[in-house]
């Protein structure tokens, strides 16, 4: 413990979780920036017991994350674990959440590549079957497309000025999360690792685009941005997602943008919105977009889509979810002039050509 303690300073988790955060949900107190530093870095480094870790874990899930400890732990995680690789393009960088969906359709691909074939760069990343999960990610739709992804996060950043749409592996510059695998799966439940690994951003992207379940948490996830010391994002949009992932909700969805000045916004600039995604063209229900095998199911409708053979409810959620990540890094002036642009590079088959592009990387 005396050589834990000159290395790491003076809170290891077992104290952490005495004095600060173990003593219930309603009487648990926060960490400072300092604390929570100093327990991800422990964490990393593999230096807590595995009951105490997963105490830890589970009390921090009990009490709820402060945006001031979900930014330590972004930070930690950035410059102790996670290798990026610049590209020249700024692209929107899309946090889904790793553990993937296991009802609906993965639309991100699809939309990614529309988006990239209107001009906005797109940056995507996931993990192989991460827990607690375990089901299918982007990952597993591109490995059905045909499209390498264990890759370098140099290949990926090339991948990204050469074609436009990239794919960044986790176990390739997120080691140090990919390595609590085993410890995560044991816990049986999320932590706040399926949190801020969301928020690795490998490509040091300008603009995030995230969902969330709730306003309160998409308003948590953009404090933990801007409290972050190592963040590039300057500016994101968090929708209410399928499943946690970033494929809109069918109906009536609420987005949260941020940094927005002005009466509209409050007074940490976030603005929030609603959106009816029938009036956008995706008039259909949640229902409308579940298949049974997601990653095979996932890729046919994104072939079919991208190459303009598709004319239904999934290709308009693909043109509108291509749309908002158009407005995200405000390559369109409204949500309605980035579906304007999707379905033009549907049409004249800008999108089906990023794809085979992806293919022959």
């Amino acid at each position: 413990m005396a050589q834990a303690t000159r290395e790491y300073g003076e809170w290891p988790l077992k104290r952490l979780m005495t004095e600060v955060v173990g003593s219930g949900h309603k009487s648990a107190d926060d960490m400072s920036r300092t604390q929570a530093r100093e327990a991800f870095r422990r964490i990393l480094g593999d230096e807590p017991d595995h009951t105490t870790l997963g105490a830890f874990w589970l009390a921090n899930r009990w009490k709820r994350n402060t945006p001031e400890e979900l930014a330590a732990y972004v930070d930690v995680m950035s410059e102790e674990s996670v290798e990026t690789a610049t590209p020249d393009a700024d692209p929107v960088d899309c946090g889904a959440n790793y553990d993937g969906k296991g009802r609906s359709a993965i639309l991100g691909v699809a939309a990614g590549v529309v988006a990239a074939a209107a001009g906005t760069p797109v940056v995507v990343h996931s993990g192989d079957r991460v827990p607690t999960q375990k089901q299918d990610a982007y990952k597993h739709v591109l490995d059905e497309l045909g499209v390498r992804t264990e890759i370098e996060p140099s290949e990926s950043a090339d991948m990204v000025d050469e074609v436009g749409f990239g794919f960044y592996y986790q176990p390739a510059f997120n080691p140090g999360i990919d390595a609590l695998f085993e410890r995560r799966d044991n816990m049986g439940v999320r932590t706040f690792v399926n949190t801020v690994e969301t928020l690795a951003n490998p490509a040091n992207a300008s603009v995030h685009l995230g969902s969330f379940y709730h306003l309160a948490f998409a308003k948590k996830m953009v404090r933990t941005l801007a409290r972050s010391e190592t963040s590039s994002v300057e500016r994101a949009l968090f929708f209410q997602g399928m499943e946690g992932y970033d494929d809109v909700r069918p109906g009536e969805t609420v987005v949260a943008e941020w940094p927005v000045t002005g009466e509209e916004s409050d007074d940490e600039d976030i603005a929030d919105f609603e959106i009816r995604t029938g009036e956008y063209g995706m008039d259909i229900e949640s229902e409308d977009l579940q298949v049974d095998d997601i990653a095979e199911e996932s890729a046919a409708i994104t072939e079919a889509v991208l190459a303009g053979e598709r004319e239904d409810g999934f290709a308009d959620a693909v043109a509108l979810n291509a749309a908002l990540r158009i407005y995200a890094r405000e390559d369109a002036n409204s949500i309605q002039d980035g579906l304007e642009q999707a379905r033009e590079a549907i049409a004249d088959g800008s999108a089906a050509e990023i794809l085979d592009d992806l293919r022959a990387f």
